[in-house]
């Protein structure tokens, strides 16, 4: 990734595409630079920023006039799409302001099981016109729940997720202490509102199902996160749909995973996916 000068034609490229600023350079993020560098001109991309906690991380990687030093000065950017790949709490502390000058992906939406900060979110997007994206993650069929949901059908939801144990990285002490060979152990089983202070960076999917099931909300969405040391090379996601007259949907999604990977690989290219649809869709929140 050493995108450091650009052609005459590259910049006019670059000045007509959908500018992208991405907040946050770990495995995800770096994945995503590396795709706007590398694939952006074809698909219509173009890096407008990259912002880090540490900046040092971006040097060598990162062309210099593309990092961004301090993210409150992200307006200066015109920006078209700012995604968000980092930490739930940048999502609290920016996302309105994100949202006042251009459309927001957020890559951590387990911080709308936060009320407050949802509702906000949510009043921002109908106030600017802008669109708040939730990007689908490891979520499978999240278009069939959000669908179910807004016809009124949807009655239940249920999500388990289960993780080799360095996979997860959890706030409270409920996996302190574990020990390879252990087998299976449940870790949580509760509201996703719940388990998403818990577990911020785990469930992400999760939370993209709170969304798409938008009248059950967080608080009435049920999810399970399991500790499982024979799971050494994927994730598995377990959802469970529940609608009326005894309709019921159950997929198993195995997702390919390093140990100690928080991430599944196929994931990332489900975000890249989801960021090739995020054209503008209103002052609303939209399911990628």
């Amino acid at each position: 990734m050493s995108l450091f000068t650009f052609s005459a034609q590259e910049m006019a490229t670059r000045s007509s595409s959908l500018r992208i600023g991405v907040v946050g350079f770990g495995h995800l993020g770096q994945y995503l630079v590396e795709r706007i560098l590398t694939d952006g001109a074809t698909v219509g991309l173009t890096l407008a920023f990259v912002w880090n906690r540490n900046p040092a991380k971006l040097k060598g990687l990162v062309p210099d006039e593309l990092q961004l030093g301090d993210l409150s000065s992200f307006a200066n950017r015109q920006c078209d799409v700012i995604v968000e790949v980092c930490h739930p709490q940048v999502v609290k502390e920016f996302g309105v302001h994100f949202l006042s000058c251009c459309h927001f992906m957020v890559g951590s939406p387990s911080a709308l099981a936060d009320h407050d900060l949802n509702e906000n979110l949510h009043k921002a997007a109908r106030l600017y016109g802008r669109t708040l994206y939730v990007p689908s993650g490891a979520l499978w069929g999240g278009q069939d729940i959000q669908r179910l949901n807004d016809s009124g059908a949807l009655k239940a939801l249920f999500i388990r997720m289960s993780k080799h144990p360095s996979c997860f990285r959890l706030t409270g002490d409920v996996l302190s202490e574990w020990t390879e060979g252990e087998g299976r152990r449940v870790l949580f089983r509760g509201s996703v509102a719940e388990l998403c202070p818990l577990a911020p960076n785990n469930v992400n999917t999760m939370a993209a199902a709170a969304v798409a099931a938008g009248n059950l909300g967080f608080n009435g969405v049920r999810g399970e996160i399991v500790s499982d040391t024979a799971l050494s090379d994927y994730h598995v996601v377990e959802v469970e749909v529940t609608g009326p007259d005894g309709f019921s949907a159950r997929t198993v999604r195995r997702n390919p995973a390093r140990l100690g990977a928080v991430t599944g690989s196929a994931t990332y290219n489900s975000f890249w996916n989801s960021l090739l649809v995020c054209k503008g869709h209103g002052g609303r929140v939209y399911l990628c």
